[in-house]
């Protein structure tokens, strides 16, 4: 079937479309409809996890696609770099530093001159490139942008938020609140949907100058450019507006830039100049410096879509203080050769005793460090890496060249020490270079990272396999605590191992917590985190079946009737949109269960072929078996011993099942029947049967029971008459009871008797059939037993149903 996607409208129908076309080109295929579901279920992820750090949804961008393929390879590589972890971790206890290997930031070719200048301290300080050169003049460093500039794309930092002024002539309003309501109807006429925040300043003749920031990219992908181009297409849409049939208003850019620094910055400097007096286009005012970073960081982040050229990055190498500083330069330089081997990069030692930057400035830290800026283009043309992976290996591969020097360092991992995540330079912003650089966060959540890294509070990672990790690592820091005799080293592994069992107990209380049934408050904003845990609840969700799916939606519209019933008036659009993005991924999860149930019937329908090949292979297998068995033993004797056998396994296959779960019967019963057929079997065995003793050196229980019998029969005479005799007398007394004994339950030696009594009367009755049987093959011709496997299924019942007949004869004797 040839389906033709232009007939769909939507995007999403031509994509589901294409999804249905690729299942029905058959196995092969169908992987690919998997993931291309998987990737929109976790671009639908994305954005129902919006908030505090703008999680806008879409595909992952193109560089960490490239930088995923490679992930498994580099964690190997990182593994065969590193020690084992009981090594390393004993070394750290001992005093050795761990590695610390940062990326600083990534910079396209414009920056490269601007980077190096950094690096080298305006040309202050030597730098060393990857063959080994030392350059020291500005020149030379100022060639390295041409000589690098084939490794660079070159590509452009997106223009991503603009500076604005208009100039609204004189409007009469007869409040403050009248003329916010008049500058915010002015500006989202030409801005459209664009978020923005203003002040106003009011003139001496009456009008209005206004001043701001705007976003530049709008919600249908539209993206101006913040100069006087844009600046005339925006005033070109006012004037077409009826906005501006009663105010006339002069539109214009003062600039443009990249990224939420950017943003932040400009934001931060307009509430300082206007005392506090700004508004967003929602109207809420933003009185702060704190208020502005919050806007740009947790709103407008997921709407700039930024991005920068890669063109180099600038990487970090630092030891503690008084580390040898020769040494690690020289560890620093083997690390880059071995690491990045075929790109070009340069190198500089930054030490407080020749750093020629002030201590105020930003210069002459108290550990020693070196700066490198490497190209992330090889000559080869392959790019670097950058995932936490590769930073492991890096870090393990620093560990290795410093030991090589004679510097005590090992490659750690935070979950080893519980130690909280770092944050990033987008984070915080420095507001002092004294000693230790001091920062604050630039947002409420960033702050607490910030804090959290600084105070050293213990943390440990949610994920299933970060704590499986962290159990590891807390039986390594044990089995140290154990094995040394050095007080120092035992106080300080038992202090980790302390440390990492309560954060691993705190995390197991925290996740016991049922998230559907949680108590959703009077406050939104915690009611929406809480929807979001129970709907990407999804994600944890494999290969669902239909009824677990159903329970997850449930769960999911349960969340929501109880999130509605919290939301009031101004919050009922919001809620809005969170119940579609929520009941979209819900049916994105259906479809991903659907497709799952076609998988599983076209698994199914091939299954089906393949277990009747098998099927035919395990009867040729036993027809095999059957036949050489009878050419070693004897047709009689394999007869007889496999119908006993047939007997045993039939028991053990109900017992199996009672553990299982299957049946619920009494496993007495089983166990009865196959101790039964075993005294049978090992009756046979010590009669002369040689089948069933080749078969008792593959089964054990099976063997006990004939060595037991063998021991029974070579007991003396008189003893086994004895035996008999006592049978006989217990069987009669079972007959003609005595009127007082009529209730009273057989002791165990008469049951015993009865028991034995039982088994010689059924061997009996078996060798007398199995004598009728081999005659009534040998009139009729029958030499072999052609289908051994086929004849299993009616001989079963026909076992069955003897065994019950006996039962009940049985039962009738004891009762008579």
């Amino acid at each position: 079937m040839e389906i033709f996607f232009g007939a769909f409208t939507s995007e999403w129908e031509q994509r589901r479309a294409a999804l249905l076309h690729e299942l029905s080109l058959g196995p092969k295929r169908r992987s690919s409809a998997e993931d291309e579901m998987k990737r929109r279920l976790k671009a639908m992820a994305g954005l129902g996890g919006g908030g505090g750090a703008g999680g806008g949804g879409g595909s992952l961008p193109k560089m960490q696609r490239a930088a995923a393929r490679p992930i498994f390879a580099a964690e190997k590589r990182a593994a065969e770099a590193s020690r084992p972890i009981e090594a390393r971790l004993a070394a750290v206890a001992q005093g050795g530093q761990p590695a610390v290997v940062k990326m600083a930031s990534y910079g396209g070719g414009a920056r490269v001159g601007a980077m190096l200048n950094y690096v080298s301290r305006g040309g202050e300080l030597a730098v060393e490139n990857e063959n080994g050169e030392r350059i020291s003049s500005r020149e030379d460093l100022a060639r390295l942008r041409g000589d690098w500039n084939h490794l660079f794309q070159n590509r452009a930092e997106s223009r991503d938020i603009g500076s604005f002024t208009v100039e609204i002539a004189t409007a009469a309003v007869s409040s403050d609140e009248a003329m916010h309501e008049l500058v915010r109807h002015s500006l989202t006429s030409a801005f459209g949907d664009r978020r923005y925040a203003y002040a106003v300043t009011h003139q001496a003749d009456g009008a209005l100058t206004v001043q701001g920031a705007v976003v530049l990219r709008s919600g249908q992908g539209e993206r101006l450019t913040g100069d006087d181009k844009s600046a005339s297409i925006i005033q070109a849409r006012y004037e077409a507006s009826a906005a501006a049939q009663g105010v006339a208003a002069r539109f214009s850019f003062q600039g443009y830039g990249n990224g939420v620094e950017y943003g932040a910055s400009k934001l931060r400097s307009l509430v300082e100049r206007h005392d506090g007096n700004v508004r967003d286009d929602r109207g809420q005012t933003v009185g702060d410096e704190k208020q502005a970073g919050d806007l740009v960081q947790k709103e407008w982040r997921s709407d700039l879509h930024s991005r920068k050229g890669r063109d180099v990055m600038h990487l970090i190498m630092s030891a503690r203080a008084g580390t040898n500083v020769e040494a690690f330069e020289n560890a620093a330089r083997d690390f880059l050769a071995e690491q990045f081997a075929g790109h070009r990069y340069v190198f500089a030692m930054h030490d407080p005793a020749n750093d020629p930057k002030e201590e105020g400035d930003g210069g002459k830290r108290p550990h020693v460090h070196a700066h490198a800026i490497i190209t992330m283009r090889s000559e080869s043309g392959d790019r670097i890496e950058t995932t936490p992976q590769v930073f492991r290996e890096w870090r393990a591969t620093m560990a290795q060249m410093a030991r090589a020097q004679g510097i005590a360092m090992e490659m750690t991992d935070r979950r080893e020490f519980a130690s909280p995540p770092a944050f990033t330079r987008n984070q915080v912003r420095p507001v002092s270079r004294e000693g230790r650089t001091e920062h604050v966060g630039t947002s409420e959540a960033a702050q607490g990272r910030y804090d959290a890294k600084r105070r050293g509070r213990r943390s440990l990672a949610k994920a299933e396999r970060s704590r499986e990790y962290a159990i590891k690592a807390t039986q390594s820091w044990e089995k140290i605590a154990l094995a040394s005799g050095d007080r120092r080293i035992v106080a300080y592994a038992e202090q980790q191992r302390d440390h990492l069992t309560a954060s691993l107990s705190a995390g197991q209380a925290e996740a016991s917590a049922n998230v559907v049934h949680a108590d959703f408050g009077s406050k939104f904003r915690a009611n929406l985190v809480t929807l979001q845990k129970v709907v990407l609840e999804g994600q944890e969700m494999r290969e669902t079946t239909r009824a677990e799916f159903e329970a997850y939606e449930k769960k999911v519209e349960t969340a929501l009737f109880r999130l509605e019933r919290s939301v009031g008036p101004s919050e009922r659009e919001d809620f809005d949109d969170v119940a579609s993005v929520a009941r979209e991924h819900v049916n994105g999860r259906r479809e991903l269960m659907e497709l799952y149930e076609m998988k599983g019937q076209a698994q199914a329908e091939q299954g089906t072929v393949t277990e009747r090949d098998e099927s035919r292979k395990r009867r040729d297998d036993a027809n095999d078996q059957w036949d050489a068995a009878v050419a070693k033993h004897g047709e009689a004797v394999v007869e007889a011993a496999n119908d006993l056998l047939m007997d045993i396994e039939t028991g053990r296959e109900g017992l199996d099942r009672i553990v299982a779960g299957e049946l619920s019967n009494d496993p007495r019963v089983f166990r009865a029947d196959i101790e039964r057929g075993l005294a049978r079997a090992a009756e046979l065995a010590v009669q002369g049967n040689t089948y069933m003793r080749e078969v008792a050196e593959k089964d054990p229980e099976l063997k006990r029971a004939i060595e037991a019998a063998e021991q029974t029969q070579e007991r003396p005479a008189e003893e086994q008459s004895k035996t008999l005799a006592n049978v006989d007398a217990v069987t009669e007394q079972q007959r003609d009871p005595r009127p007082g004994e009529a209730e009273r339950p057989p002791d165990e030696p008469a049951e015993q008797a009865h028991e034995l009594a039982s088994t010689v009367d059924a061997t009996n009755r078996l060798q007398d059939k199995l004598n009728r049987d081999k005659e009534a093959a040998q009139r009729g011709g029958e030499t072999t037993r052609t289908d051994p496997a086929q004849q299993h299924i009616p001989r079963l019942e026909e076992l069955e149903r003897e065994e019950l007949e006996r039962r009940e004869r049985d039962r009738d004797d004891r009762d008579r």
